[in-house]
């Protein structure tokens, strides 16, 4: 048998250590026009920040080892330019020689990746502007930071890579602004969780523009003027455009392959594209997603390496074994703190009209009484009729990784927040708690199902007549407080009774649990009782990030 593989990194290069592993007989080709085959792309952004010092580090396997191990054919800065579906062979062209040839296969595999949006913005291709995708655009970005003596850099785009450059590109002591289109950072989480992560970007002196484009780049002696739509002009020394990606997936459009709506190759449960001889995997392929049944592509590089795996098995022994989907478990460390998600956020739930309800608990992210416990905000949305866990997002300091993984499973063995109330994990005091934040997030969506805690959220209005009620301290209440609130401390609560007036009571406390107590109280006295999802912690964040919007758009 002849596979031929294009592209390699995660996709490809797993793909055919696993054709080897399974066929030591087989005659492998891997292409790729690039000249590295297997590196690190997530670690890039480390190494231009000078986390990651060494440069070999970055690489998984190089050319000339992967052949040696794997007996495979590896064609480095060779481009596959065409594909005869019907012949069965692919046009060729050598890089280095600039000849073409012809190369027959009996299965081919697809893995060309995605490729950085590059806007037709005027000035876009200027000296100093630069997109991240590979070894040689690391290296472009090195070498600029390093011989220019860089002051100010522009980040368009505030995604995981975005943030990522912007966070490396300040340990190097280079001032960054970051302009994002949207109105929050990292579109995959909620404003909620955002807002946290926010609020604490602007800590760290990251200039945050949000509501914000980009109109134009124009030169100006050594620096560039960056052109904002709201009539700001930028003056830097470079620019990374980290705007997203979109599949690589010309060579197979050519070929007459299907594509999905984000024109990604169309792939069914055994990887395999609308021709039976060609396979697919990668940041180029589309597929249903587990939770919405909506065909999306996936940028992550564990569910390529997956796939790879997966695919090769199918090529080699027949299709048996099915590729599930991703539910898009993805995390990024921002300075000390670190944002995490799994599954749909409710505003996508929201998008494909499916019904949904959330919650937000905030814990320690360990035994309070261990010194070093940080705080750590849960957000998950759910089915409201059976529970099913539909997404979870985790802001916080210490352990989010733990957490994400344990909620990760849970959604993608489609279990409910019953299951998150009996979760089992490893408890010492430096770890967690005897209730783990996962259980208490599991609780609080439990009491929600139950209608023990009826919720109101930040982006609720209380109907006229309504009595807002904060629960906490005098102390705390003195401190800070929601406009319009009246404060009688929940331990006060069964003794002012009578202060209460007869209509609908909304009452919140620092993060909700308080909260939830006095509505148990409440509820049994007769009264209409909703508590504030995220208590005064979260509504603080979310405000005061909708006032600076307010301000900018304003």
């Amino acid at each position: 048998m002849k596979y031929l593989i294009v592209g390699a990194v995660a996709g490809g290069a797993s793909t055919a250590a696993r054709l080897r592993r399974n066929d030591e007989f087989a005659e492998i080709i891997l292409f790729e026009k690039g000249e590295f085959i297997s590196y690190a792309n997530c670690g890039l952004p480390y190494y231009i920040g000078n986390v990651i010092q060494d440069r070999n580090k970055l690489f998984v396997q190089k050319a000339a080892s992967f052949r040696q191990r794997f007996n495979i054919d590896v064609r480095i800065k060779q481009e596959v330019l065409s594909i005869d579906a019907d012949q069965k062979k692919v046009l060729v062209k050598n890089l280095i020689t600039g000849n073409d040839y012809v190369e027959t296969y009996d299965k081919l595999v697809l893995s060309p990746g995605a490729a950085p949006i590059r806007p037709p913005l005027p000035g876009i291709d200027l000296p100093g502007i630069f997109t991240l995708r590979n070894v040689y655009d690391t290296d472009r970005i090195k070498e600029h930071l390093v011989t220019k003596g860089i002051k100010h850099a522009v980040v368009v785009g505030a995604g995981f890579i975005g943030l990522e450059m912007a966070e490396n590109i300040h340990h190097l002591g280079i001032q960054v602004s970051v302009i994002e289109m949207g109105n929050q950072i990292l579109a995959p989480v909620d404003f909620e969780t955002a807002a946290i992560a926010q609020q604490y970007l602007r800590t760290k002196n990251i200039d945050l523009q949000l509501n914000t484009a980009v109109e134009s780049f124009e030169s100006n002696d050594n620096s560039i003027l960056v052109h904002l739509n709201n009539g700001t002009i930028l003056t830097t020394e470079m620019v990374i455009l980290s705007i997203g990606v979109r599949p690589d997936s010309k060579l197979a459009a050519e070929a007459g392959l299907s594509l999905g709506n984000s024109k990604g190759i169309l792939v069914n449960n055994y990887l395999q594209t609308s021709n039976k001889d060609i396979y697919a995997v990668g940041d180029a392929i589309e597929f249903p997603n587990p939770i919405t049944g909506q065909v999306m592509p996936t940028y992550l590089a564990g569910p390529a390496n997956k796939q790879g795996r997966i695919c090769a098995d199918n090529i080699v022994h027949g299709n048996r074994h099915s590729w599930q989907g991703s539910i898009n478990t993805a995390i990024v460390k921002l300075f000390d703190m670190t944002i995490a998600t799994a599954g749909m956020a409710g505003k996508f739930m929201k998008r494909a009209q499916v019904p949904f309800v959330t919650s937000t608990t905030i814990s320690g992210s360990h035994a309070g009484y261990y010194p070093g416990a940080q705080t750590m905000t849960i957000r998950l949305v759910f089915d409201p009729e059976n529970g099913k866990l539909f997404g979870a997002q985790i802001a916080g300091f210490d352990g989010v990784d733990k957490r994400i993984e344990m909620l990760s499973e849970v959604i993608r063995r489609e279990g409910t927040v019953y299951d998150l109330t009996e979760w089992e994990h490893a408890y010492a005091p430096p770890y967690s708690s005897a209730k783990d934040p996962v259980n208490i997030a599991g609780f609080t969506a439990e009491n929600i199902l139950y209608h023990r805690m009826i919720p109101f959220y930040n982006t609720d209005e209380m109907p006229l007549g309504a009595t807002l009620i904060d629960v906490r301290t005098v102390n705390e209440f003195d401190k800070g407080h929601i406009p319009g609130a009246i404060n009688i401390p929940v331990d006060e609560l069964r003794d002012r009774m009578k202060e209460l007036p007869q209509t609908t009571l909304y009452v919140y406390c620092e993060v909700g649990q308080r909260g939830y107590l006095a509505q148990r109280i409440l509820q049994q006295h007769g009264f209409d009782t909703f508590n504030l999802s995220g208590g005064y912690a979260l509504w603080n964040k979310v405000h005061a990030e909708q006032m600076l919007q307010e301000a900018v758009l304003h």
